[in-house]
């Protein structure tokens, strides 16, 4: 207790039932922590300031009952070591900054009777992760045995949950819980949106998940030129969308875009174009989009001018779902063993539009092909290897995948390097040479990087890893659109190297990308 310790001890007596080390400075959990001490049931590591789990940190303690973790700086949990500890009944995570529970997260706990994880950082979690626990599926016929009791204490209170229509399955969940299954505190209450902040579940009705339906209050907008011009459109949608406006000159002249909130479910955006010139004529597309789906609406704004001959200027392509469409790809999150993917694309037709997923290993002739239906914009890839590059297109229907469709991606090289930073994997951007994050684990490019330039500077890395040296770049640690490009300066650069060389290697190099993915 209270002892600067800094690492679990080597020499704990492997016959120890119990151990308690608490407000000692442990920072981490390393792999096999405790795997020689295969007697232990008791397990209290409380108050430390643990950011990290090895996702084999509870390695043979297969007779482990109890595993208090309150007051640590856990923002994951590797949910799978509990594949370990078969038998363990208790565990406690109160107090640590957890924010998202998977929902497979209590599959590998079937003996699991008491779950704290109160005081942590949840925001939206799915019924789901209740309905594929073990001991909830056998409910109805462990429990239902005359003679049996065996009480279930959940612990979900104060955190900041989220009571948009993500959270409809959970809430309705938390309303039907009875014994055996005990909420230690039963009154779970809302903190956003405003509409239902500081509101108990009992006492909100949330609706269904709806993709965006976007209308314009005036399609067909003629104006004098030099005139300024506001271009609305109104947008219904749960939850809240992302509304983007595109139009031919937006990287030429970007126009300021508001929105107004006029209810729980319904957004007003207006993009305002000061005294309009002849080239802003054309055709202006309202898009939103939330994790349902997308829908857009198109605005053609037309100028009275002297000289009515000037053509004008040609409309942004509202692309056919029959055409292989350029489609902005990125990698939106990241877990344990996988990836989120998000994509956009505007076609014609967004209710109609089918995507193709190509998914495989990087060098392999054949991928896994999975169809997405109309409307959704995401897919998880998970149970990926360690060591391994892969390759993730999405394209139109039945298209094959073009140049800019693609993402590849390196995994971590072993278990330890992926856990040396609190997310346990993370992407890392090459732009053709420049590592521009912490390298923890994860490469991504575009199909149109050249590989054996990628190659060379995932071997500069190690080389400067394993001297110590501090690499180019800017450390992020949110979304993978979060990450700025970098100038090509130093392109392939190896202090090493010939200048001749180096030349040689940089002229290599600029056909590469910077994989922007937005």
């Amino acid at each position: 207790m209270e002892t600067s310790m800094g690492q679990i001890p080597e020499d704990i007596p492997d016959d120890f039932t119990r151990i308690r080390i608490e407000n000692c400075h442990l920072t981490e959990l390393p792999r096999g922590s405790f795997s020689k001490v295969s007697a232990l049931e008791f397990l209290w590591l409380n108050f430390n300031q643990i950011t990290l789990m090895s996702i084999k940190s509870l390695e043979g303690l297969a007779n482990l009952t109890e595993l208090r973790l309150q007051g640590n700086k856990l923002t994951s949990v590797p949910w799978t070591t509990f594949q370990d500890t078969p038998k363990l009944k208790i565990l406690d995570l109160k107090h640590n900054r957890l924010d998202v529970l998977p929902e497979h997260a209590l599959r590998h706990l079937p003996a699991l009777t008491y779950l704290d994880l109160s005081f942590n950082q949840l925001s939206i979690i799915s019924k789901d992760v209740f309905i594929n626990w073990p001991l909830y599926q056998t409910a109805e016929k462990a429990w239902g045995k005359e003679g049996v009791v065996s009480n279930v204490v959940l612990a979900l209170h104060d955190n900041p949950w989220l009571c948009d229509c993500r959270l409809k399955g959970f809430v309705e969940f938390i309303r039907g819980v009875s014994p055996p299954i005990i909420l230690m505190n039963s009154y779970l209450m809302c903190s956003g949106p405003t509409s239902k902040a500081n509101k108990f579940f009992h006492e909100i009705q949330l609706k269904t998940c709806m993709k965006p339906v976007v209308s314009g209050p005036e399609t067909n907008i003629t104006l004098p030129l030099g005139a300024n011009a506001t271009l609305s459109c109104i947008v219904k949608a749960r939850p809240a969308p992302t509304i983007q406006w595109m139009y031919s000159l937006k990287i030429i002249r970007g126009f300021a875009a508001t929105q107004t909130q006029k209810d729980e479910e319904t957004v007003t955006s207006q993009l305002v174009i000061p005294s309009i010139h002849i080239a802003d004529r054309g055709l202006y597309t309202c898009l939103a989009n939330n994790f349902i789906g997308n829908s857009s609406v198109s605005i053609t704004l037309s100028i009275n001018t002297p000289n009515s001959s000037i053509p004008p200027p040609p409309p942004v392509p509202m692309l056919s779902s029959d055409d292989n469409a350029h489609i902005n790809i990125r990698i939106a999150k990241q877990t344990v063993y996988g990836i989120t993917l998000e994509w956009y694309t505007i076609t014609e037709n967004p209710a109609e539009t089918w995507f193709t997923i190509h998914f495989g290993k990087y060098d392999s002739p054949k991928k896994e092909m999975i169809y997405i239906g109309p409307g959704i914009n995401s897919y998880s890839v998970s149970d990926l290897l360690p060591v391994t590059k892969y390759e993730v297109c999405v394209t139109l229907k039945n298209h094959p995948p073009r140049e800019g469709q693609c993402i590849v991606f390196v995994t971590g090289n072993d278990i330890s390097e992926l856990e040396q930073r609190e997310r346990l994997i993370h992407i890392i951007v090459i732009v053709c040479a420049m590592v521009l994050a912490v390298p923890a684990g994860m490469y991504a490019c575009t199909t149109e990087a050249r590989f054996s330039c990628v190659d060379r500077c995932v071997d500069l890395w190690r080389k400067r890893r394993m001297h110590g040296d501090n690499l180019q770049g800017t450390e992020r640690q949110g979304s993978f659109d979060s990450l700025q490009a970098a100038s090509d300066e130093a392109l392939c650069r190896d202090s090493e190297e010939k200048p001749k060389k180096r030349r040689k290697s940089e002229d290599r190099c600029k056909g590469g990308s910077a994989a922007q993915l937005y």
